[in-house]
């Protein structure tokens, strides 16, 4: 765990009356990172809590993403906004990287607005430590909070990373969070195939998902908040279980955006991988810099009303 600011609950008293009748709510953003998730299982999958998000937002089952359908440059691609040939990671060692130009957007975040607070909480190493090239979720983050899936196995990483995200997302004055659950891909792995298994491990990242929405809404300040849920994935994967050619079922993802408030939400006709975070800055207020050289746009968030 490594704290950069303080993390603290400012008193309710002291926020005028006034300024809570007329202060429009404040935007935050939760991206929830599922690894190597198959759209078409996921529409099979029994997943309560994803359906209530895509019911009151908007859920793309055919998303797309480009090659190499391997998690280092699907994840980069996500959390940054641009593709592979820009953030220069080809595979799953990280150290040929241009991170330095093309931050990931908590970073980004952190460099535009250092007044907002950030929040990681990721348990495939080189997402956020050293391990393998890594890390591509900058130490500039305030609280970057790191399991390691490959030695405790990634079903208990998950669960400590859904109880330890969801006691800060309630508690703490968040802006803007990255919670990844790496446990999925594994599965689809681990069993080289569709195999049951996988299905079921869908069903429990669902369930961990809901331990996610209901501590946003548990907040004391969520009704003077505005809270974008964006959830997708870095690659699909083929029926042998696999991922990293150029098949449909590699290349297509899932990609979800919802309001908490009730706003509704219109996808772009084709979601892409890289419009996560340029949606999620957007939804922030950020002006989006050219000179960023970003691939995505903003997608599923609207006129914000502000």
């Amino acid at each position: 765990v490594m704290p950069r600011k303080a993390f603290r609950l400012l008193p309710l008293l002291m926020l005028p009356l006034i300024a809570a009748q007329t202060t429009p709510p404040a935007p935050k953003v939760l991206l929830i990172g599922l690894d190597g998730v198959r759209a078409d299982i996921l529409a099979q999958a029994a997943t309560p809590n994803i359906d209530a998000l895509a019911a009151g937002g908007g859920l793309a089952l055919d998303a797309r993403t480009r090659p190499n359908t391997v998690s280092g440059p699907g994840w980069s691609s996500m959390l940054i906004g641009v593709w592979m040939e820009k953030h220069g990671v080809e595979g799953n060692q990280f150290g040929d990287n241009a991170y330095d130009r093309y931050p990931d957007f908590l970073t980004r975040i952190e460099q535009v607005r250092p007044d907002l607070s950030t929040l990681a909480v990721m348990d495939w190493p080189p997402l956020g430590t050293r391990q393998d090239g890594g890390p591509l979720v900058s130490h500039l983050v305030d609280l970057k909070v790191n399991l390691n899936g490959d030695t405790i196995g990634y079903p208990e990483a998950d669960r400590r990373s859904t109880a330890i995200a969801a006691s800060l997302l309630a508690s703490e004055p968040v802006d803007a969070a990255f919670v990844y659950l790496g446990n999925i891909d594994v599965a689809g792995h681990d069993t080289s195939s569709l195999a049951p298994e996988y299905r079921d491990a869908i069903e429990a990242a669902d369930a961990q998902v809901g331990t996610l929405v209901a501590a946003l809404r548990s907040r004391p300040d969520f009704d003077r908040e505005d809270w974008l849920v964006l959830m997708s994935t870095d690659h699909g994967r083929s029926d042998d279980g696999g991922h990293g050619g150029e098949s449909e079922e590699e290349l297509t993802i899932f990609y979800l955006a919802s309001r908490l408030d009730g706003r509704p939400v219109q996808l772009e006709p084709t979601s892409w991988l890289v419009d996560v975070a340029v949606t999620a800055l957007a939804h922030l207020g950020i002006e989006i810099d050219p000179a960023w050289g970003l691939d995505g746009r903003a997608n599923g968030i609207g006129d914000t009303g502000r």
